[in-house]
């Protein structure tokens, strides 16, 4: 059985930086392309950052050069490093397994079939 699990979210003042984990259980984080989603109220989810098997990451544009995405394949975990965070990266942020070892270019929801519960990141100005 396949569960994702994200922590590390919380409330933090603009510019201030927060690392997110997903631990995963059932999978192996290296082999498969895994990614970072994010849902503002009244808002879809939209694609923030992803990373293949084989370690090439793709980022959304609002978080190029603040974001980095990276995982521990010893410890089978996923993370988000965010820095210079801004109010309108409010959102609660999920954790995903996409389909195979490969990330589309697109970084769309419907390419991942396991989700993790979500973890509530607010930034305030």
């Amino acid at each position: 059985q396949v569960q994702l699990a994200e922590s590390g979210g919380r409330s933090v003042q603009a510019g201030g930086s927060l690392r997110l984990s997903c631990t995963a259980s059932g999978i192996s984080v290296g082999s498969y392309c895994m990614g970072w989603f994010r849902q503002a109220p009244d808002k879809g989810r939209g694609g923030v950052a992803q990373i293949s098997s084989i370690g090439g990451t793709a980022y959304a544009d609002s978080v190029k050069g603040r974001f980095t995405i990276s995982r521990d394949n010893a410890e089978n975990t996923l993370y988000l490093q965010m820095d210079s965070l801004e109010p309108d990266d409010t959102a609660s942020y999920y954790c995903a397994r996409g389909r195979g070892p490969w990330c589309e270019a697109d970084m769309r929801a419907d390419q991942y079939n396991y989700w993790g519960q979500g973890t509530q990141v607010t930034v305030s100005s």
